[in-house]
């Protein structure tokens, strides 16, 4: 059941449907970047998942392992997208920890640098 709830949420991010995304997270659902920045509640979540979407509009991620243990799925792949006209993708990993059948943590590994490279090179212009 974890793994299947952690795949709903991963598929729900490849669909960008905000909709299912809140129904999957709980109240109190915790939301932690790849930086360690934390973002607490489903309401900020929502709201933070719309802003993503908007900045990476083709956002995906690709998952191919998939790891379980109790409460906590850890999924493998990549994640890719397009920020600023220029295609990306990086290696990354996340970390589902659930409650119940819903997604209380929801914790990003990944190598940010060729977004943050991105980003970078729009402000200089």
């Amino acid at each position: 059941m974890p793994e299947l709830t952690a795949h709903a949420f991963a598929n729900a991010i490849n669909r960008h449907n905000i909709e299912e995304l809140t129904t999957l997270m709980t109240e109190d659902h915790l939301f932690i970047d790849s930086l360690g920045a934390q973002v607490q509640g489903r309401d900020k979540m929502t709201t933070g998942w719309a802003a993503y979407f908007q900045m990476v509009p083709d956002y995906t991620i690709t998952i191919e392992e998939t790891y379980s243990d109790g409460d906590s799925v850890v999924m493998l792949g990549t994640a890719q997208g397009t920020y600023a006209a220029t295609q990306w993708q990086t290696p990354a990993a996340w970390k589902a920890r659930l409650r119940g059948a819903l997604v209380a943590e929801w914790r990003v590994y990944a190598d940010n640098e060729p977004i943050r490279a991105i980003m970078r090179r729009n402000a200089a212009h």
